[in-house]
This record gives C-alpha cells, sequence and structure tokens, in this order.
C-alpha cells in the first residue's frame, strides 16, 4: 500500500533521485533545509507508529546523508518526548557532509548515543527501530560494518521504519522492514517484500525540480572510467540521407561531439561518397546504388547495419519522402526495434505518422525515443490534420502511452515523457532555430542512447545540454548560429555543465 503526500506517477532510480536531488538545489534549496525538513517528516512518522511518550525509539544510523536524515529524526522525537538510543556505525570523522556533522553535533550529548553496532538484545527491548544506514546511493552488495548491522536487526525481529529504501535493498542481505518512508518520491524497487508498507513524503522540493530540466541533467552524463578503450563509449550507426546528405551528417558530428566512440553513416549508394567527403571522423556505408532508399533493400539495409554491431541507431535524417523509402524504413524498423534503441527523427516519423496505435510489435518506451517538431507531433496525432496546434503535455503523455515509445516534443518548450511522467525544457536561445538544429539535437539524443542512457534520460540531458551550448555561443555569434557551431559548443557546455551541477552527495562536504 501506498499513502502519499504527492503525486509520484513512477519510481525513481538512485540516478534520477541524484538528479532530482541536485535541480532542487540548483533552484535554490539547501542540503540542510532538505536534511532538516527529512529528519521531521521522518519523525512524524515514527510517531506515528510509536506508544504514547515516554516510549523510546533505536535509531542506526550510517556516514551518508541517509544518515544524517537519522540524526536529524532523532533531534525531532527528543523534543517530542521519545528519547532516542543512536548507534553510529562509523566514527563522526567519517561522516561525508558538513550538514550531516551538524545534525551529529546536536545529539551527540544524548545519553543513548553510541558509535558502534546494535545487538540483538539492545534492539528487541525497543518497540521501534530506524533504518537510515544506507539511502537511494547505495551501490553492490553491503560492506561491514552494515552487513553485521542488518544482520542483528533482522535477528531481533524488531519493528522496522527505514528511511527512503530498507538498507541492502537488492542485495543478498536486505533488511526486513515493516515500514518504509520514501522522501520526495517513490525509488524503485518499492514492490520487495522486504520493504513493507510504503508512504511517500514531501520535503519540500519545489515542483520544477521534477517538473523541468536543470543542471542536475548533466550527471546522466556517463563519464568514462579509467579502463575506457575504444567502442566503450558507444557505437551509433545513423540511417538516412539520400535527397538531404547534409542531415545525416550533421547529426553524426553532434554525436561525436557529444562522446559517442564510433559513428556509421548508412546512406543511399548514390550519395555515400559526397557524404564521406564532408567528413574524414565518419565512417560511411552505402545500400544500392540510387539517391534514396527502396522497399527492396530494407534487408540489405538490416543486414548491413548488423555488421556494425550498433548499441543505438538514429533513423530518418534527410531520407526523404518517397513511397518506397518510407516502406524501406517501415520494414527495417521491424527488424531493428526488436533488438537496439532508437531515435526516430525526420522523414523517419513518417513510418509512423502511417500507423495508428502502437506503430511496431515489440518496442516500448524503454527503447524508441521520437523527436517530432510541433508539425510532426501534430501528424503523429491526427495523419488527417494539417494543422499546427498548441503541444499540451498531458495530451504528450496519452500520446507517448499510445506510441509505447518515448516522446521529444521540440518547440519554444521540449516537451518530453515516456507515457507515465513529462518534463519541460525550457533552457533555449532563440537563435538557435535554424536548420539542422534538430539534427544536432537528435544526434546528441541517440549518442547517450548508444552509451546506455534510457530514451527519457537522453531526451533530458539532449534538450537542457544544447540549449546551454546555445546560450554560451550566442554573444560570439549573435544570430548567425549554425548548427555546426552549436556542435562545436557541446563539449565545453558539458565540461561547465559537469563542473556546476550540484552533487547531494558532495554537497559542502
Amino acid at each position: 500500500m501506498v499513502e502519499s503526500a504527492l503525486p509520484s506517477p513512477r519510481p525513481y532510480s538512485g540516478l534520477e533521485v541524484r538528479v532530482l536531488e541536485a535541480n532542487a538545489m540548483a533552484r535554490g534549496c539547501s542540503l540542510a533545509g532538505l536534511m532538516e525538513s527529512a529528519g521531521q517528516v521522518v519523525a512524524e512518522e515514527v510517531r506515528r507508529h510509536l506508544p504514547p511518550p515516554p516510549s523510546p525509539v533505536g535509531i542506526v544510523v550510517g556516514s551518508g546523508n541517509n544518515g544524517g536524515d537519522g540524526l536529524a529524526a532523532a533531534y525531532y522525537l527528543n523534543l517530542n518526548g521519545h528519547p532516542p538510543r543512536i548507534w553510529m556505525l562509523q566514527p563522526p570523522s567519517e561522516l561525508r557532509s558538513e550538514m550531516a556533522r551538524g545534525m551529529w553535533r546536536r545529539v551527540a550529548a544524548f545519553p543513548g548515543f553510541t558509535v558502534g553496532i546494535p545487538k540483538v538484545a539492545d534492539l528487541s527491548e525497543l518497540p521501534l527501530v530506524v533504518d537510515a544506514m544506507i539511502g537511494t546511493g547505495g551501490e553492490g552488495e553491503l560492506r561491514e560494518p552494515y552487513r553485521t548491522a542488518v544482520t542483528e536487526i533482522n535477528a531481533s525481529h524488531a519493528n522496522v521504519l527505514s528511511v527512503d529504501l530498507p538498507t541492502g535493498l537488492g542485495t543478498s542481505t536486505p533488511l526486513q522492514a515493516r515500514w518504509t518512508i520514501s522522501l520526495e518520491v517513490l525509488k524503485e524497487g518499492m514492490d520487495h517484500p522486504s520493504v513493507g508498507e510504503v508512504t511517500v513524503r514531501s520535503i519540500g522540493m519545489p515542483p520544477e525540480a521534477k517538473e523541468e530540466t536543470g543542471p542536475g541533467e548533466f550527471h546522466f552524463f556517463p563519464q568514462p572510467g579509467p579502463n575506457a578503450r575504444k567502442g566503450s563509449q558507444g557505437r551509433l550507426v545513423v540511417v538516412g540521407g539520400g535527397p538531404y546528405p547534409g542531415a545525416p551528417t550533421l547529426a553524426a558530428l553532434a554525436s561525436l561531439k557529444a562522446g559517442v566512440d564510433m559513428i556509421f553513416l548508412v546512406v543511399p549508394g548514390g550519395v555515400a561518397d559526397v557524404i564521406q567527403g564532408y567528413s574524414p571522423e565518419i565512417i560511411v556505408r552505402g545500400v544500392g546504388h540510387g539517391r534514396t532508399f527502396q522497399e527492396e533493400e530494407a534487408s540489405t539495409l538490416w543486414s548491413l547495419v548488423q555488421t556494425l554491431r550498433p548499441d543505438a541507431l538514429l533513423v530518418g535524417n534527410g531520407a526523404g519522402t518517397d513511397p518506397s523509402t518510407v516502406v524501406a524504413l517501415e520494414e527495417f524498423l521491424e527488424q531493428a526495434l526488436a533488438r537496439v534503441p532508437v531515435v526516430l527523427d525526420a522523414d523517419g516519423l513518417r513510418v509512423v505518422g502511417q500507423r495508428r496505435g502502437s506503430p511496431f510489435r515489440d518496442q516500448d518506451a524503454r527503447r524508441l525515443l521520437m523527436t517530432p517538431n510541433g508539425r510532426e507531433y501534430a501528424h503523429l496525432k491526427d495523419p488527417r490534420s494539417p494543422a499546427l496546434a498548441p503541444v499540451e503535455p498531458l495530451e504528450v503523455r496519452t500520446l507517448a502511452r499510445q506510441l509505447r515509445a518515448t516522446l521529444l516534443v521540440k518547440g519554444a518548450t521540449d516537451w518530453v515523457s515516456d507515457g507515465s511522467a513529462v518534463w519541460a525544457n525550457r533552457v533555449h536561445h532563440p537563435a538557435q532555430v535554424v536548420g539542422g538544429a534538430g539534427d544536432t539535437l537528435a544526434g546528441v539524443a541517440a549518442s547517450l542512447m548508444a552509451r546506455g542512457l534510457f530514451p527519457s534520460q537522453a531526451a533530458r540531458l539532449a534538450t537542457y545540454w544544447v540549449g546551454t551550448a546555445a546560450l554560451r555561443l550566442f554573444p560570439r555569434t549573435s544570430y548567425g548560429m549554425t548548427p555546426l557551431s552549436l556542435s562545436d559548443e557541446l563539449p565545453g557546455a558539458l565540461a561547465e555543465g559537469l563542473a556546476r551541477a550540484p552533487d547531494p552527495r558532495r554537497a559542502q562536504a
């Protein structure tokens, strides 16, 4: 059962929580304020399950911000007549943020404060134990002293209330909670039996932190590790070109500037040499001998793409609207979407426009990103209507659900929806609205999907990233901004974004 003080349309992953917290901090929230608020709401939830004062409560805290939340809760429980018995698993010197250290200083003199691991006998005497050891930042199997602490708490059969997530959730030794209070949003894994009854409580984050892109989006960027090698940062194949050979080239060059390792351009054979002449950084492969893809070339197209071992595909840029091309791409996508994440852009959207309902059998919002502009979006909604119409976010969500795809609807405000949640990107400069900028955006999103991001994550980061690049670029280019200059600005915008994006794990450490 889930009780919620505010809507949480779908569970958040640990990475998405980090992005949310960073965007909240960028909008004026402080780590201290969020931790203080978390302590208050955790204390309120604990009191709901405790006998009247002066009933005691046990609180087991770790060294991260989850532990800081638990220490803040201890302070407020003590104020309300419930003396806390606190076990801090690691020395105070190992607390990771100044705010958590501040919460420790408020409770360090409490009579029940101990540094060490609680024992079964101690825990069995308490009506309730608060688990504030590891929250959404935990990864991998539990280490000591957390593993032993979880073993002792489980052996005590105490009534446990976990803060955010039960410690060890998803590992071989999860804590068995009777209740879990999920702060601000529902978290992934809440359907596990060890979570117990779940309550979602707000800690005061502004709605815009959940509903709009912000600098936190840069936390989605998959930074390469020390063992990175050629190809480990993604292999992207762009399928397009023909009547408009510049479009897929712009997309391919943008994907390189966004950090994908290897880029292949698969185009009609009649324009392959022309496109190869644009840049030595792109590997070009031709299909057939004409200037457009033909229906009978669909199987050849898929066979060729398979040999390139793509991690993601970008389909449609500059392909044109010849009926034979549309059919060829349709047959190609039937094969591709069952196996590879796809970004469908520009002329590729014609394939969906001629189908109703879900366009393909095996794809869902985790595999397909569609990037229509306003006119293409109107055509997706109703192929018979040539008129533009205002883009309503709830309608975007409904259409994404119907298509079983993630939608990125480009405009003065970019709207992104995976059929469950909706996000807005309002970070732009009017000068970036030039021919080819849509290809640039699609190339960035596809490069991110080739590196493992879900379509909604790739769309959110790509829109914000390209918008910040345009804002950086405008003082130098004014209204002479071009797609190539916009691509060239991407690395600088990324470096600045990674350096400035608030990191809730290290803030004020």
